[in-house]
């Protein structure tokens, strides 16, 4: 009967109180890069670091990240500014690999993989379970429930957009996802905009949403220069544009009577 709150690290999430803010590349391009953002989004309030190490891209000739390498930097972030890390998982094969990461990300194309659904269970790690393109509430909670069937409950769940007939943006977010998740879930669910419209001028309204709706936290692309951006550079905010939005953030949660950690 009472809302899960998922630990991270020291950074909890859930309990509607407090709103937590990700921030970070959509992909890691180099140590001293994502160091340098690290620095700038703590500075801002984001009390997690996003980054992928591993990047599933439509075309296969798309950067595909840097691997274990990516990792690493990530892990050179975090002692540098004590944020804890998240980061994309493509394979249960690299589960290892992950040993250093204090959340797993699990995207929305291998939210039904679950053969990595069960595996992850098995992990004692935070899982955030993004939703897929097309799936309904009950999928999305289904696949959840996989990892809490193995054993591992500290789930936290992120509606990052549904594909619809839509053209101007490149998913729909379906606002509606946060209360449906409050009426029959217990686990905290998060935002992400920037996957949502794949634009970077609608990042700080849907975010607005997001806290209306009563969202637990938001996980939100910034980098150094989008313009030259190995992934999503159009959807990523920089980071002067990443501060102006965490402003923002902390007067609607302050509006909505909770408080944005830290």
């Amino acid at each position: 009967p009472e809302d899960s709150v998922i630990d991270v690290s020291g950074v909890k999430v859930g309990g509607q109180e407090k709103i937590v803010v990700i921030g970070g590349p959509c992909s890691v391009e180099g140590e001293e890069m994502i160091c340098d953002i690290a620095q700038q989004v703590k500075d801002a309030g984001g009390v997690m670091l996003r980054g992928g190490a591993y990047k599933p891209r439509t075309s296969p000739y798309a950067f595909q990240g840097m691997g274990i390498e990516g990792i690493l930097a990530m892990v050179k972030a975090r002692e540098k500014t004590g944020l804890p890390i998240v980061t994309e998982i493509m394979s249960e094969k690299h589960l290892d690999l992950f040993a250093d990461v204090d959340i797993i990300q699990l995207g929305a194309r291998n939210m039904q993989n679950f053969m990595l659904l069960k595996e992850l269970g098995r992990s004692k790690k935070p899982i955030l379970l993004k939703r897929g393109l097309s799936a309904t509430m009950e999928e999305f909670l289904m696949a959840a429930e996989y990892i809490f069937a193995g054993g591992n409950t500290n789930v936290i769940l992120c509606e990052r957009g549904i594909r619809t007939f839509e053209k101007l943006i490149r998913n729909n977010l379906d606002i509606s996802a946060v209360p449906l998740v409050k009426m029959f879930s217990h686990l905290p669910i998060i935002i992400d905009p920037s996957h949502a419209a794949g634009r970077r001028d609608m990042v700080q309204p849907l975010s607005r949403a997001a806290i209306a709706a009563g969202a637990d936290g938001l996980i939100i692309e910034a980098h150094n220069d989008p313009a030259h951006a190995l992934c999503d550079g159009a959807q990523s905010l920089d980071l002067n544009q990443f501060d102006t939005v965490m402003k923002d953030i902390k007067r609607r949660a302050e509006f909505e009577g909770r408080v944005m950690m830290p």
